[in-house]
């Protein structure tokens, strides 16, 4: 428990310094997406036993590294086209060492995990002067119904969710999630308006939806690579980041909800 609360101070004092450089060094955001869907990319292909098919690993890294500096339109769309190329074309010259199916799971998987991570991007883009306070809602609501999950579930947890697929997951640290997640949402906005002095106006409605619906997103998200991980008979993607596991084990929440809050504030702002 030590070394997971030390971990995830680290993580708070990382994010928070991304808010107060963001200004100064906006690209720093772009960086860190980039990073975190290059690690997550390489744990996944590492966990199902494919690190070693470099003809496929490494267009996926590159394109999980490069995609995240790309404007939406024409240049995503081009990088999608010659990594399809790339992958495709390895497996007819390889195809006697590299099968479809592996070749399918490579590539999807280095599609699915860029592409949701660079929506804080366009979060951050849409809010914008506030695109910040955007990012933090996006991380924290796929975060604070883990948080919730865990903490009630530690607490009251009887009635198994998931047994075959997350043992530990119960209906009860389900709803704490969800109240948690609302809640923390609600908190969030409070805390934005008052360091503004109330001259901001915030849409709670929005926030709390965003804490409902980014908490059963949050759940799926972490069944889904839960799910792959007990495929692949492992407890966790790496042991980057101790008492938490991997850098996906962190983020794999994120992977749903930030597309979720990126398609709901482009037609209902917070600020």
């Amino acid at each position: 428990m030590k070394s997971r609360m030390i971990s995830a101070g680290v993580l708070i004092l990382f994010m928070a310094a991304i808010v107060v450089f963001n200004t100064i060094f906006p690209l720093a955001l772009v960086i860190v997406v980039a990073a975190i869907s290059v690690f997550s990319v390489y744990e996944i292909i590492h966990a199902l036993g494919l690190s070693q098919k470099l003809v496929l690993l490494l267009p996926s890294l590159l394109f999980a590294a490069v995609f995240p500096f790309l404007s939406v339109g024409l240049p995503q769309q081009i990088a999608y086209y010659v990594y399809t190329f790339l992958i495709f074309t390895s497996l007819i010259f390889y195809h006697d060492t590299v099968t479809f199916r592996e070749a399918g799971v490579i590539y999807s998987m280095a599609l699915m995990i860029p592409t949701a991570l660079t929506a804080l991007i366009q979060v951050r883009s849409q809010g914008g002067n506030h695109g910040m306070f955007y990012v933090i809602i996006a991380i924290c609501s796929a975060w604070a119904a883990d948080v919730g999950a865990f903490a009630a579930g530690s607490l009251f947890g009887k009635h198994k969710l998931c047994p075959n697929i997350s043992p530990k997951k119960t209906v009860e640290g389900l709803v704490g999630g969800f109240v948690l997640d609302v809640l923390a949402m609600l908190l969030f906005g409070f805390i934005f308006q008052a360091s503004y002095q109330y001259t901001v106006s915030v849409n709670y409605a929005v926030l709390a939806l965003i804490g409902f619906v980014g908490a059963g997103l949050s759940v799926i998200g972490d069944l889904s690579f839960s799910l792959i991980k007990r495929s692949c008979h492992i407890k966790d993607f790496s042991e980057l980041i101790p008492g938490h596991g991997g850098i996906l084990d962190r983020f794999d929440s994120v992977i749903f909800v930030a597309p979720f809050v990126a398609l709901l504030t482009a037609f209902l702002p917070i600020v």
